[in-house]
């Protein structure tokens, strides 16, 4: 039997140094990872600091679309409805010169900005000509994560198409309304304005009504541009803005599949009058007052004279057809 006082002073002690410094090697790799906790902890909550100074700096933000026009009191008077429940929201015009009750117009152009704003941007829009009627009022969001306060007319066409929309809730809890007696015919005010407000404030939109299967929204019926092997057989459906700019239902990559290149002269046919018009870059590659073929900013076909109107100089007004044959054909 081996006792203690059998084994060398000299190893007992380096044995105890060795224990100890085991100890002191366990105590500082505690030490390491209680400091490393706490440093994450620190950061964690610096990171949350600076989301809540970032969400200070910029408020919510509600983008705001109608037919109203400026020449009376109707916006001012939705966007004092939307203030008085969210003081410190920021409203963005998108616009309030839509075309007056063309739908179409109000749904390309919330289309064409929505790529635009961040989610969680609340956009409420009132091109309403059923206002009154049994058509719903709605919100709906979107896959991006953006809301949307609006008739059910097919104000939402284009973005479905493009974002896709999560859900959508019928607008019926009066307390997201105001008013005791509702206008008929001021659902903007009464309606959509206050329930855009309540959402860019924070409340949870399931309250705002009962939800509605997606599938039940209304859809507006758009002609989509076709190819063939004669060429492309497309749509202008609007002007452009105060310019005269002919806008088409023909994406710049299906016209390219016809085989122009700038500078070619293009022969096209539009409500059954046919013209001859160069394709190029922009306004000033023709001379002042002719007409040209370009691809616009938002990436479709679109028809122009420079410093001039397109629809004005050859009396066309949207919708009418177009035809556009294959280069050499």
């Amino acid at each position: 039997m081996v006792t203690r006082n059998m084994i060398p002073t000299s190893m007992i002690t380096t044995n105890e140094e060795t224990a100890a410094r085991a100890s002191a090697l366990s105590v500082r790799k505690y030490e390491r990872l209680i400091g490393f906790v706490v440093a994450l902890l620190i950061l964690m909550l610096a990171a949350a600091a600076l989301a809540s100074a970032q969400a200070a700096k910029y408020p919510q933000t509600i983008v705001f679309m109608t037919d109203f026009g400026v020449v009376d009191d109707s916006v001012a008077i939705c966007r004092g409805v939307m203030y008085s429940i969210t003081p410190d929201v920021r409203i963005v015009d998108l616009t309030h010169q839509v075309t007056p009750f063309s739908i179409l117009d109000g749904a390309r152009f919330l289309y064409g900005a929505t790529p635009y704003y961040p989610a969680g941007t609340v956009f409420v829009v009132v091109i309403d000509p059923t206002v009154g009627s049994t058509r719903k009022a709605i919100v709906a969001k979107s896959k991006r994560g953006q809301y949307f306060v609006l008739p059910d007319n097919g104000l939402l066409t284009l973005v479905e198409q493009h974002d896709g929309i999560e859900g959508v809730h019928e607008i019926t809890n009066p307390d997201w309304m105001i008013g005791t007696k509702m206008s008929s015919t001021f659902h903007g005010r009464d309606i959509f304005s206050p329930v855009g407000a309540h959402l860019a404030r924070g409340d949870d939109w399931a309250k705002v009504g009962p939800e509605m299967p997606v599938s039940s929204l209304v859809h507006l019926e758009l002609k989509a541009a076709r190819l063939d092997d004669h060429g492309a057989m497309a749509e202008v459906i609007a002007t452009d803005g105060p310019f005269g700019n002919l806008v088409t239902n023909l994406d710049a990559e299906d016209f390219l599949k016809l085989g122009y290149q700038r500078g070619q002269d293009v022969s096209l046919k539009i409500n059954n009058k046919e013209m001859k018009i160069k394709f190029v870059r922009t306004f000033s590659d023709v001379a002042l007052k002719q007409p040209l073929l370009y691809i616009d900013s938002r990436g479709h076909i679109a028809l122009a004279v420079n410093q001039g109107s397109f629809s004005a100089s050859y009396s066309v007004t949207p919708p009418v057809e177009l035809f556009i044959p294959r280069a050499g054909k």
